[in-house]
């Protein structure tokens, strides 16, 4: 596959079940859905972003930062679904990057990397890992990952991978022709992913290919109130504003 437009949608729901109102969440006078915008239009290859989202509120807060905001359904299980309805009226051989809402301290040249790796057609779907620590290996809201040789997926797990040195913290980012999420999107859930609560190992039980690029990332995921409190401490508030 050789295509040349990459979009990036985010999912963004009001009504999480660990944080409720998340995307909202004022940092230095800001919300975070605009810190997550604000990263992923550093990306130079991608050539539109947008923020996919069920609540009018999210809606007008992206509108008031100058984003771009999609109406979708409230009644879908992922955010994964809600791209899909997202992207229904665009180019099936068009890119899309699926760049997670609370995650605001992605790299944008990590973005690059990841669509760099999806333009070669090695496989459906690409995604990244970094390095793990003792603390995020036995965290289970840190998935982890292992791959083959040819940095092609065997596993991901919320539970600590027995390994030696070839486990990584996989960096949810997903890269995919639009053609397969809409594809994905409409196979049965699988028993591995009912089990971990990861969509991503629907893909792989059903036999198609994730490759897993990896990048040095210092990014997280903002999971919980006490998530943003260490984001509100960290010195990287000063380098997403500048």
């Amino acid at each position: 596959m050789k295509v040349d437009a990459a979009v990036a949608i985010i999912p963004a729901r009001y009504n999480s079940t660990r944080f409720p109102g998340k995307p909202l969440a004022e940092i230095e006078g800001k919300p975070l859905i605009e810190y997550v915008y604000r990263r992923v239009q550093k990306a130079r290859l991608i050539t539109g972003t947008a923020v996919a989202t069920d609540d009018r509120r999210i809606a007008e807060a992206v509108e008031r930062f100058g984003g771009t905001a999609i109406m979708t359904r409230n009644d879908h299980p992922s955010g994964t679904d809600r791209l899909a309805e997202a992207v229904h009226g665009i180019s099936n051989d068009t890119l899309v990057v699926n760049v997670q809402g609370d995650e605001p301290m992605i790299d944008p040249a990590d973005i690059d990397r990841a669509i760099t790796a999806a333009r070669t057609g090695s496989a459906e779907i690409v995604t990244l890992m970094t390095k793990i620590g003792t603390t995020e290996a036995a965290d289970p809201n840190r998935v982890k990952v292992v791959t083959d040789r040819n940095g092609m997926a065997l596993y991901f797990s919320r539970s600590k991978i027995p390994s030696k040195g070839t486990c990584f913290l996989h960096v949810g980012l997903y890269v995919y022709s639009a053609a397969f999420l809409k594809r994905f999107t409409k196979l049965e859930r699988t028993p591995l992913e009912v089990v971990e609560g990861l969509e991503q190992l629907r893909a792989l039980e059903q036999g198609y290919r994730i490759r897993v690029v990896e990048v040095e990332s210092e990014s997280w995921g903002i999971d919980t109130p006490e998530d943003l409190e260490r984001f509100r401490e960290n010195q990287w508030i000063k380098n997403l504003s500048s």
